[in-house]
């Protein structure tokens, strides 16, 4: 079943592909009305909203955006002519700017002594052998004399064209783009005026279940990609512009030209400001008997793309389009094989709208993985990846980029802690050893002391991550999220308990990964203030929770990953008790997907005094404890002073 799927998936892949290639006389059209369409529907948005009808709306639009385009065309095709006009002028200076790069040289190089050779001796090759003496005006040829007849000069010349061909001729270059551009302006119309239609009908063919939140998942990645082609129209659209005048003022011919073509051509990612800039290079070569102007055209390309690409496209659409640098090369080939040059322009705006589509519709988002820029793994399990693999520093760096909007307790509880759950589930089944599961203590461990540096204080305002895959971690945790804003603690103002070496001791349950959650549990409470230490599941162990150091403890926290052992949890409750009886024990039972009932259970089990689900709800505990006990102590202070 399994390989008649894949033979039935390649087929039908063939037979769109043959669709998309012999029949692009309509569907480039129906792309380019398309995109068009999510171009001009803000625009007829904004029209209704001043009570303006919609079909009025639309064809108002639609008149006002293709007079536009058509006005451009003209401004284009006499760009065009004039520069036809110029060339032969240009002629002179390449050839002598050719003539003096060979005079720079001293003397004739040896390849071009050989290639002179080489030629003379093609010629001596190419003569006939016998050639015959040509007859003076004097000589006297017989009436049979042999040689070959003179050849006779015919000329042949066509009757002159009536009105009806002459017509014909005129009208029949223009008879495919007039075509073209009418079905454009229609499917425009139709789309821009059933838009609702379409999208009920896409939703349909989704076959999704889920239809308000379909309907609304399409409705918002419409108005994205509106937004997103606007943008992008308007900001190629000022590159152009601003080409085309640093061109005009450097005194390259047809800068309007050169302007038009760099805007549609920034389109093209990567290559296509490159391309753009070659036409106006050659120009300045052909025009410039010195090369100043070559080397200013030159750099008015290189500052004015750098500027646009990297400062002005980040503030204005502030993420990426979505889409993964290979997409975007792939993507670009593929569009161009089938369509030709118009393909190399759509093929990004086209690719984006279907990896939108892929992150929306459940049917299709293989689109998205793909094609999307969003890492084919979710961010805890990457961590666990990466924690298997030993490379906790490139961990690090994406914790630091992820901190940029988020806090480290977030990072712990979404990431961090959901990868090591992971890794809980594969030691469950057998599938990591001991030597895999120490690997991964030690590079948390060291993930841990790479970021033991940051601050867990809350990010400032507009400093946000470029991260691709930092982003998609983000996007799972909310602004105001219950562990976004833990306080942190001053040492001086905590109780005279609670200001020893380490106040808090967290202690793993049963194995490795245990301990590896108990570790980011003592990073994270010493970053909000209270100092904590972290030991391995063997100090539980009769013989040694007598001689664990438990100078200077106030609280301890027992940290499970696995919530199917409660008779360990309260064995492991009972022998901290008789150690610690004073401290607070909170069970740490980071299960996923565990309840609160279950939770409240197990912590009646183990006879614990309190219970965390989450690694940042542990150390809210931890704080809230501090915070309580110093109020029990301030307040008899402030009764003794009012009675004195």
């Amino acid at each position: 079943m399994a390989l008649l799927s894949a033979v039935a998936t390649a087929i039908l892949a063939v037979i769109i592909i043959s669709m998309l290639y012999f029949g692009r006389d309509i569907f480039v059209p129906i792309a380019l009305a398309i995109l068009l369409s999510f171009v001009l529907a803000p625009l007829v948005e904004i029209l209704q909203r001043v009570r303006i009808p919609r079909g009025l709306a639309v064809v108002s639009v639609v008149i006002l955006a293709f007079s536009m385009i058509f006005a451009m065309g003209s401004l284009l095709a006499t760009q065009l002519t004039q520069l036809a006009g110029d060339l032969p002028r240009y002629q002179s200076t390449i050839s002598e700017k050719i003539q003096s790069f060979r005079d720079t040289k001293a003397g004739r190089g040896t390849l071009e002594r050989a290639s002179d050779m080489l030629k003379d001796l093609s010629k001596e090759l190419d003569k006939p052998k016998d050639v015959a003496s040509p007859r003076t005006p004097n000589s006297i040829v017989g009436p049979n004399a042999s040689g070959p007849p003179t050849p006779v000069p015919v000329e042949v010349r066509q009757p002159d064209p009536g009105a009806l061909e002459s017509l014909r001729t005129l009208i029949s270059p223009l008879i495919h783009p007039l075509a073209t551009t009418g079905i454009i302006i229609i499917f425009v119309i139709f789309i821009l005026l059933q838009r609702e239609d379409l999208r009920n009908r896409l939703i349909r063919l989704a076959g999704s279940y889920d239809l308000q939140r379909t309907t609304a998942a399409l409705d918002d990645a419409a108005g994205r990609l509106s937004r997103l082609f606007l943008t992008q129209l308007i900001v190629n659209g000022a590159f152009g512009a601003v080409i085309g005048i640093g061109l005009w003022l450097i005194g390259i011919p047809s800068a309007i030209l050169w302007g038009i073509l760099a805007a549609a051509l920034r389109f093209v990612p990567y290559i296509g400001a490159v391309i753009a800039a070659a036409f106006p290079l050659a120009l300045a070569v052909a025009i410039d008997p010195g090369w100043s102007m070559l080397l200013w055209t030159l750099a008015v390309f290189l500052v004015v793309e750098p500027v646009v690409g990297h400062v002005i496209e980040p503030m204005v659409y502030g993420r990426s389009t979505g889409l993964s640098p290979v997409a975007v090369v792939a993507s670009a080939t593929f569009w161009t094989a089938l369509w030709g040059p118009i393909g190399l322009v759509l093929a990004t705006p086209l690719t984006v709208c279907l990896v939108v589509l892929g992150r929306h519709v459940e049917r299709l988002e293989f689109l998205d993985v793909m094609f999307g820029d969003r890492p084919a793994l979710s961010p805890p399990e990457i961590f666990y990846q990466r924690m298997l693999a030993g490379d906790p520093t490139e961990a690090a760096e994406k914790a630091e980029e992820f901190l940029k909007e988020r806090s480290l307790a977030s990072y712990y509880d979404e990431v961090a802690l959901k990868g090591l759950q992971l890794a809980q589930a594969d030691a469950e089944r057998g599938a990591l050893d001991q030597e895999r599961l120490t690997k991964i203590r030690d590079a948390v461990s060291e993930f841990v002391s790479d970021v033991s540096d940051q601050d867990d204080r809350p990010p400032a305002k507009g400093n946000s991550t470029t991260d691709v895959e930092a982003f998609s971690a983000v996007e799972s945790v909310a602004e105001n999220a219950a562990n976004e804003h833990l306080p942190v603690l001053d040492k001086e103002a905590l109780p005279p308990e609670w200001q020893g070496e380490h106040p808090i001791l967290c202690v793993a349950g049963r194995n490795l990964i245990d301990e590896a959650a108990a570790i980011m549990m003592a990073q994270l409470s010493t970053a909000h203030g209270l100092a904590a230490r972290a030991e391995g599941a063997e100090a539980l162990s009769t013989a040694n929770v007598f001689r664990l150091d438990t100078t200077g403890v106030a609280i301890v926290c027992l940290v499970y990953l696995d919530g199917s052992g409660p008779a360990h949890m309260r064995y492991s409750v009972r022998r901290l008790r008789r150690k610690l009886p004073k401290a607070t024990i909170i069970l740490g039972c980071w299960v996923k997907e565990i309840g609160p009932d279950a939770l409240e259970s197990l912590r009646e089990g183990a006879k614990a005094d309190l219970v965390a689900a989450t690694l940042g709800e542990a150390v809210k505990l931890c704080i809230d404890a501090a915070k309580s006990q110093s109020q029990a102590i301030s307040g008899p202070e402030k009764s003794t002073i009012v009675a004195a």
